[in-house]
Parts: structure tokens; C-alpha cells; sequence
């Protein structure tokens, strides 16, 4: 009897800390289809030890070339890897094409960041730490969130819809971030915007083209050999962030294809993350302390 209870206290324990999933709309999003799951956007909520909590959270965008998600070496282990660094992670579940297009998946990952703003009390962050981390496509996604901002609108019904989606920092990983060949995966192209784009949708979504002095800070990680999602990318993005003297960094390293996630047991390039947390360190994002 006492193994029983024993057991069902573990499972009920474990239960009571696996993620949750908030709907982005509970009660429907705009302009949904249908009711399918890949109909309901939403958020997987994955918090750290109430001892590591540091206050600060990450949106993460899982890629899939705007046509599916990679929801676990792209969304469940980044999200793992943050709750180690005490930060509190939301996956997000995004809507994709050919069901839907531009803009459906930016609204969505908008509403996301605000979500999180809203709720910062709620999940104990500081509205102010609030970042965004994108792969692939996924990383396209992130960059159109951190260059296609605003700060809400005071008057909405929707009190979500009231705060700002402008993220506070952003880290891209082998992203998509121009829609012009030669660079562009067109794959990603194609599914977010469909076969003959009007070319100056085209323009708005070079996130490259889109950066001002506004773009949160940045990390970018890319490696040499990645023929999907040319280095190319990351290049033009630090280069446009430069320009506007954003605070950026940037890693390219030799080996590794594309969609290595946290490139565990890929060689030099599985020291990645650890850039990426001596980054947000020096950021002081890693700190219960307020910037």
C-alpha cells in the first residue's frame, strides 16, 4: 500500500510539473479555418526550478520551413536547455502554410510576446527580459517579430492586444532571414507567401532590409556547411544590425549541416549554446537582478 501511494504521488507530482499549453486564443483565433489543432496556435509553457528562476523568458519558434514544426531538438531542448539556465520558455505552435500565409504566422508569434508581457506577473518574469529565439524558418519568424513591431494599441477590447510584442533581445540560429535568391530557402518562401509574391511583400520580409536602430540586441549562430539556409543569411543580418549599431553576435562555425538544433556531439559547433549563454550572461539575463 505505501508503494502504491508512493507511485501515485510521484505520477501526480510529475503531472503537476509537465509543461502546459495556453491557447494564443482560447476562444478561436482570427482567421483560423478550421478546428484542428494545426487550426489553435499556442504556447507550451516549460518553467525552471522555482530556485533557478532568474526572471527572464524566451519565446521559442521551432522551424520547419513555414510547413512544419520541429517541435524537439527546435522547441523541447532549447526549452530544456533554458529552464537549466533558469529561464522560463514558451514554445510556440505556430500556423503554417499552405493552410495559411503571411501574415498568420508573424500575428502569431506577436500575440505570443504579448501574451507572455501580460502574463509576466502570472509566470514571475520581468516584462522588460522578454526574448525571442528562432531555427531555420523558425529564425525568419524571430526576425520579422524583432523588425515588425509595436507598441500595442491602448484602446483595444483584448487587454493582451493593449501591451507591446517588440521582444527585448533575440537569438537566431541558422535562420531564414532573406526571401531573395541566391540566398533565400525557397522552400520557406514559397509556403509562407505563396507562388508569385507581390515583390514588394518580398522587400517587407528581407528582415535584413527591415532592421533600424529600434532591433533589439542579437546573437546569430549559422555554420559553413549549411546548403539549406546559406550562412549568408546570418551574415546579412549582422551586417544590417551593425550598421544600425544594435548590440549583436555572431557565431559561424566550419562543421555541421543545417538543423543541428543545439548541435549536441557535432564537434566544435556543439559549443554553440555555451556562447549563447556567456552572451545572455553579459547581458545580464542569467541574474534575478534587473537590468
Amino acid at each position: 500500500m505505501t508503494s502504491l501511494v508512493l507511485l501515485t504521488l510521484g505520477l501526480t507530482l510529475r503531472a503537476a510539473d509537465a509543461p502546459k499549453v495556453e491557447l494564443l486564443w482560447p476562444k478561436g483565433a482570427p482567421g483560423a479555418v478550421g478546428e484542428e489543432e494545426r487550426d489553435k496556435p499556442s504556447l507550451t509553457v516549460y518553467l525552471p526550478p522555482a530556485d533557478k528562476a532568474n526572471g527572464t523568458a524566451i519565446v521559442v519558434c521551432p522551424g520547419g520551413g513555414y510547413g512544419g514544426l520541429a517541435i524537439g531538438h527546435e522547441g523541447k531542448d532549447p526549452a530544456e536547455w533554458l529552464n537549466r539556465q533558469g529561464i522560463t520558455a514558451f514554445v510556440l505552435r505556430y500556423r503554417l502554410g499552405s493552410r495559411y500565409r503571411h501574415p498568420t504566422p508573424l500575428h502569431d508569434a506577436q500575440r505570443a510576446v504579448r501574451t507572455v508581457r501580460s502574463r509576466a506577473k502570472e509566470w514571475k518574469i520581468d516584462p522588460n527580459r522578454i526574448g525571442i529565439w528562432g531555427f531555420s524558418a523558425g529564425g525568419h519568424l524571430a526576425s520579422t517579430v524583432i523588425t515588425h513591431f509595436d507598441d500595442g494599441k491602448p484602446d483595444a477590447d483584448d487587454p493582451i492586444d493593449r501591451v507591446g510584442c517588440r521582444p527585448d533581445f533575440a537569438v537566431l540560429c541558422y535562420p531564414v532571414v532573406t526571401l531573395r535568391p541566391p540566398f533565400a530557402h525557397m522552400g520557406s518562401r514559397r509556403n509562407l507567401l505563396g507562388d508569385k509574391p507581390d515583390e514588394a511583400l518580398v522587400t517587407s520580409l528581407c528582415n535584413d532590409e527591415q532592421v533600424t536602430a529600434k532591433t533589439p540586441p542579437t546573437f546569430l549562430f549559422h555554420t559553413s556547411e549549411d546548403t539549406a539556409v546559406p550562412p549568408e543569411n546570418s551574415l546579412l543580418f549582422y551586417a544590417a544590425l551593425r550598421k544600425h549599431k544594435v548590440p549583436c553576435e555572431l557565431h559561424i562555425y566550419e562543421k555541421g549541416p543545417h538543423g543541428v538544433g543545439l548541435a549536441v556531439g557535432r564537434g566544435p559547433a556543439s559549443m554553440w549554446p555555451d556562447q549563447l549563454a556567456a552572451w545572455l550572461k553579459t547581458r545580464g539575463l542569467l541574474t534575478a537582478e534587473k537590468r
